[in-house]
């Protein structure tokens, strides 16, 4: 009987090691730690607000019932619900994003450094996938439907599209207070300073006056 109690105990805590270091964000130590937004310190996350003066509000948000605004290049909005707008999600881990196609609408291909996302379908129908690492570059794509739910491992290239006439709503939760993003295009032909022609021309195989062309578009 002491030996199963000390198996269980150690598979227990085996599961609880593997979850701490398999998490996308530290595992907060307290109830909460309220985001204080005005403090001057840094840390890996915020700052937290002084218990006292922490209110309901602090973990309360409302909007994700508006459509975001789609008329853009890419014909897509993204509404954001994370430790920015609930201060309460500091140290938490988790975060929530509504995104809004227009009608052949795309949300470009793109990373999530910090984080996992997991997304639903509520309205329309969307072309997703993601590609794997080098050197396999293995493209994973599905086309959902209203109800069905996708996984975009963390860290990997992915994009959704809408593909159809009618608009299209997804909601996603994240594994991260602040997941961040990184538009593939963007980060490489909007960067300022502007990376050398040199490089993104030996890159990408193409000519300068591509990249020229490119860049134009950002």
């Amino acid at each position: 009987m002491a030996i199963r109690v000390l198996l269980l105990a150690g598979a227990l805590l085996a599961l609880a090691c593997s979850h701490g270091a398999t998490a996308s964000d530290p595992s907060h130590l307290q109830d909460f730690c309220v985001a204080d937004k005005t403090s001057p310190v840094r840390v890996n996350g915020l700052a937290c607000k002084a218990a006292k003066e922490v209110v309901v509000e602090d973990f309360y948000f409302s909007g994700l019932h508006v459509a975001g605004n789609t008329t853009n290049k890419q014909g897509s909005a993204v509404t954001a619900v994370n430790v920015a707008q609930i201060g309460g999600l500091n140290t938490m881990g988790v975060s929530l994003v509504r995104i809004d196609y227009a009608p052949f609408g795309l949300n470009p291909p793109h990373t999530h450094p910090r984080s996992t996302e997991i997304l639903t379908v509520l309205e329309g129908c969307l072309h997703v996938g993601f590609v794997t690492s080098n050197p396999e570059n293995k493209h994973f794509e599905k086309v959902l439907n209203k109800g069905d739910v996708f996984v975009f491992p963390k860290g990997l290239v992915h994009y959704q599209y809408n593909n159809r006439t009618t608009s299209a709503v997804a909601i996603a939760a994240l594994s991260s207070q602040n997941p961040g993003v990184i538009t593939l295009a963007n980060a490489v032909f909007g960067a300022e300073p502007s990376i050398p022609a040199g490089i993104t021309t030996k890159a990408f195989q193409v000519e300068k006056s591509t990249v020229d062309w490119i860049q134009a578009q950002f």
